[in-house]
């Protein structure tokens, strides 16, 4: 297996996740314009999953170009609910009616890896779980919000499934890592087989 990658993201769960499975990594963010890109895919009329490629492999082609010695992870995740992606708040009222318009209701979490080699893509993977929320009070919501920091708040989807945020779940299947942002299966897979 290769000895160290590069995550091309600030996620520190993702580094959590790639280091917990014995995959060092140095991290350096892309610091692509994610909304942007969303927003230009939306208009073609791109599907969630392409999008969340797409933006996995825009992030590591971008820091995989100007570092040859090494192989570069991008990863991206959306929220698919019922055809309407669901980006991360700005502010705690976009999060208050994020978990609003989730409340009662089953959405998908998809997340894409990328790995990258002198700036192409040399291997991709996404996977899909899916979530249902419990259909709580607005005060409820509003309450379980009070508990979240702005960094969690602001970097994972508004809820954060391996804390607080599964009490907000009636049923959740698919991967766990998968739902925090990184198959990591996938990714060992490929890297074990990588020469």
């Amino acid at each position: 297996m290769i000895n160290k990658i590069i995550l091309a993201s600030k996620s520190g769960v993702r580094k959590k996740i790639l280091e917990e499975n014995q995959i060092r990594c140095l991290v350096e963010p892309s610091n692509v314009d994610e909304d942007s890109v969303k927003d230009s895919l939306l208009k073609m009329n791109a599907t969630p999953e392409i999008i969340s490629k797409n933006l996995a492999e825009l992030k590591a082609n971008k820091i995989s170009q100007r570092r040859h010695d090494h192989l570069v992870l991008g990863a991206d995740s959306v929220i698919d609910l019922k055809g309407k992606i669901i980006s991360k708040p700005n502010n705690r009222k976009e999060a208050l009616e994020i978990l609003l318009d989730l409340n009662g209701q089953t959405h998908h979490l998809i997340s894409s890896v990328c790995i990258s080699q002198n700036g192409l893509m040399v291997w991709n993977c996404t996977d899909k779980a899916s979530l249902t929320m419990k259909q709580m009070k607005e005060e409820e919501l509003v309450n379980y919000l009070a508990k979240i920091n702005d960094e969690t708040l602001y970097a994972y989807n508004v809820y954060q499934i391996e804390g607080e945020g599964r009490s907000l779940f009636a049923n959740i299947e698919g991967d766990e890592d998968t739902i925090m942002g990184l198959p990591v299966k996938k990714i060992k897979e490929y890297l074990s087989n990588y020469k």
